[in-house]
């Protein structure tokens, strides 16, 4: 994920931040507790595509 386009991207929802999970290839918002997936390299911030984040996930754990 490219740093200058991650420090633009916010959450669709509550227009915050949104951090880069690596592994799972996704960018989380923890204020809202959902993850939205990466496909192909591109984000996809659709409310429809987020799935909820878990509690440990919810902590940054």
């Amino acid at each position: 994920m490219d740093k200058k386009l991650l420090a633009i991207l916010a959450c669709p929802i509550c227009k915050g931040d949104v951090t880069y999970d690596r592994e799972k290839e996704e960018l989380l918002c923890r204020a809202d507790g959902v993850a939205f997936p990466i496909k192909d390299g591109i984000p996809v911030m659709l409310d429809s595509e987020a799935r909820t984040l878990t509690t440990d996930e919810k902590l940054g754990k």
